[in-house]
């Protein structure tokens, strides 16, 4: 079961990755949302870096979050390890249209110091 229930997260994810690859479309752009949660893993990996996180919503149950930026060409002075599980991160952008808890990522902030911040 363990097995079956990886390999669907796997595919779930490759799938919001290739459709995010192909433009914003599948994010609502008309307006940003904040959140502030906790690392849980960091992907430096083409074609797009991706950060996992933790959110307690208003009512406690935990949220797990998937935010997707960059390349990591473009991410620079960023390393593998810029972001490790148990940083706390502020996370500004984009909500997938589908209401998953995923989003596209304009401004990141981490209580390491490290920063991402969209172009004005």
């Amino acid at each position: 079961m363990r097995t079956f229930t990886v390999g669907l997260a796997v595919f779930l994810a490759a799938g919001a990755l290739a459709v995010a690859h192909h433009g914003l479309a599948a994010f609502d752009q008309t307006h940003k949302v904040t959140l502030k949660g906790t690392v849980t893993a960091f992907h430096f990996v083409s074609p797009h870096s991706v950060v996992e996180f933790e959110v307690i919503d208003d009512k406690g149950p935990v949220q797990k979050w998937q935010a997707e930026m960059t390349s990591p060409s473009r991410l620079k002075g960023w390393t593998a390890t810029s972001l490790e599980a148990g940083n706390v991160v502020t996370v500004t952008g984009y909500r997938a249209r589908s209401g998953a808890f995923y989003l596209w990522v304009t401004d990141l902030s981490s209580s390491n110091g490290v920063e991402l911040r969209a172009p004005k």
